[in-house]
């Protein structure tokens, strides 16, 4: 429980501020449908985001404690104030050609012609954070280090062409490239293009953290670079983040227009996700339940495809999170098993 005392206070605040902000602008019936809007974003964006925890976590239990500090105080403000407010607001400006100042007050005093110039730009935002997530997936899937494979032959099978390093990139460009099929044709080129960048952030993290892991190890397996505490390693565990908050902040409007009341909820639910992924770390739940990972990843690389459906057709954010539980509860069953099968060779052998 002590892992989550203090997401229990910072929602405790969140929530007093959401009751604060609605009664300010719609009396009583304003304050609690504020409250109950930031609930459930906050609840939203946990289930979503659990399969974000468990991959954080796999990464942060190599790290030493200075960079998993550092990710766990300055990653959660990049997380919570630039994600879930600064990034709309951006898009929002670019969009529109207005300033900062004029996009806020847009925000507060005008929040529908706010989410028309933030949802217009959704399928740039899908194509950019759907291929970012589809590369995690897909590394994760040709990785011939691994030594469980919870698809059986299928997955050593694929681990096996892990050898072939451009496998994962080809994938990913041709899923870009299919996805056109699903954006308006006057959309193509910037779809294209915001796919493209996906590809070219994610792999120019994973060159930045084996450059500066290669020189303090020598070790040049970009697979293995993001694996310990680095700049380069940082980096992609923010990149991550960011991408798992696109089709949130967006899908958020949906509920409401209130911009306040979205920054509130999903600042909750990023501050809950950071406490899960301390549980995972310190109780190491990743070595005794061995295909949470695999059950992650999975869940990762249909959350990447949704998002390129979503460029033509509605997916209501409760069903992505129900698939996302799915992974996750069959992953910790498979597990259970593997763990009693374990225990059952053990005692024979030693019988």
């Amino acid at each position: 429980m002590r892992h989550f005392s203090g997401s229990i206070l910072f929602s405790v605040v969140c929530l007093g501020l959401a009751l604060w902000w609605g009664f300010e602008h719609g009396g009583s019936t304003g304050a609690m449908t504020a409250f109950g809007i930031a609930l459930i974003l906050g609840v939203l964006e946990v289930s979503l985001s659990f399969d974000n925890a468990v991959v954080n976590a796999s990464v942060l239990k190599h790290w030493d404690e200075f960079w998993q500090k550092l990710f766990l105080t300055l990653g959660i403000v990049i997380a919570v104030f630039g994600m879930r407010l600064l990034f709309p607001l951006v898009i929002v400006a670019q969009t529109a050609d207005l300033g900062a100042a004029e996009v806020w007050n847009m925000a507060l005093h005008n929040p529908r012609e706010f989410s028309f110039y933030l949802t217009k730009h959704h399928d740039e935002v899908a194509a950019f954070g759907g291929v970012f997530l589809l590369l995690v997936f897909l590394n994760f899937l040709f990785d011939e280090d691994k030594e469980l494979h919870w698809a059986g032959h299928v997955e050593e099978k694929m681990a096996s062409y892990g050898t072939i390093q451009a496998v994962p990139i080809f994938i990913a460009l041709a899923v870009v490239l299919s996805s056109l099929t699903l954006a308006e044709p006057d959309n193509h080129l910037a779809v294209l293009t915001a796919g493209v960048w996906g590809i070219i952030v994610y792999v120019g993290v994973d060159i930045l953290g084996n450059m500066l892991e290669k020189e303090e190890s020598g070790e040049g397996d970009v697979a293995k670079a993001v694996k310990s505490g680095s700049v380069g390693g940082f980096l992609y565990l923010e990149v991550l983040d960011a991408s798992f908050s696109f089709d949130g902040v967006i899908g958020a409007f949906a509920i409401t227009n209130d911009v306040v009341t979205i920054m509130l909820g999903l600042a909750i639910g990023a501050v809950f996700v950071r406490s899960i992924t301390v549980f995972l770390v310190r109780q190491g739940t990743l070595d005794e339940y061995v295909y949470l990972e695999h059950g992650a990843h999975y869940a990762i690389g249909i959350l990447a495809l949704i998002m390129f459906i979503t460029m033509k057709f509605h997916v209501p954010e409760i069903v992505t999170g129900l698939i996302g539980i799915a992974f996750i509860a069959a992953s910790v069953m498979s597990s259970l098993r593997y763990r009693r099968e374990q225990e059952a060779q053990q005692a024979e052998a030693g019988s």
